[in-house]
């Protein structure tokens, strides 16, 4: 593909709707670095940051046949970084709200590494029993903090369905938590993971 001396989007994209592999090399050169720095400027990691540029040029892969033939493709790619990065920093928040409120409900003693891990690994127990739908809809909404209209539409489910089955979720894993006694994870659930 002889663009080095010129790249041109237009051009571009046409050839990776044709399904040009050189063609959408010469994108991920021409604009990668540029997407990592956009992502590493809000993220603060390099990792993080890396996934973000694979992820945003996977998704223009992927949707190569359905781009129109005037789709700005830097505008695509930072538009597609921009809710990656929002979506991992919502993550983080929730995380981060999850670690905070077991560290502030949980007795100091209870808050050492073993501990904590003990709880993880407790909480991971108890979403591997729900079922797969349930789970899938919870980790959306809990671990990726999806609001339940954004589950709703990638899941193709109605909103009320989503609320159920989070309402379900949630109900299960209290009585899971007292039945292994751990009350406290089911404290901290109401608090730190309740409905949105």
């Amino acid at each position: 593909m002889e663009i080095a001396r010129g790249f041109s989007e237009s051009y571009c994209l046409r050839q990776i709707k044709l399904d040009d592999e050189r063609a959408f090399d010469a994108l991920f050169r021409h604009y990668s670095s540029l997407v990592y720095r956009f992502a590493f400027s809000y993220l603060k990691s390099r990792v993080e940051a890396e996934e973000i540029v694979q992820d945003c040029f996977l998704k223009i892969w992927e949707k190569r046949q359905q781009l129109r033939d005037d789709t700005p493709l830097k505008g695509y790619l930072f538009t597609t970084a921009h809710h990656a990065i929002l979506n991992q920093l919502r993550r983080g928040q929730h995380q981060l709200r999850f670690q905070s409120h077991v560290a502030g409900l949980v007795p100091s003693t209870a808050t050492n590494g073993a501990e904590y891990s003990e709880m993880e690994a407790l909480y991971q127990a108890a979403l591997e029993k729900l079922p797969p739908k349930r789970r899938q809809i919870f980790i959306l909404s809990r671990q990726q903090g999806l609001s339940y209209p954004e589950i709703a539409k990638q899941l193709n489910l109605s909103v009320k369905t989503v609320e159920t089955q989070i309402m379900q979720a949630l109900k299960f894993l209290r009585t899971y938590f007292r039945a292994n006694g751990n009350e406290i994870l089911g404290v901290v659930l109401a608090l730190a993971l309740g409905a949105s």
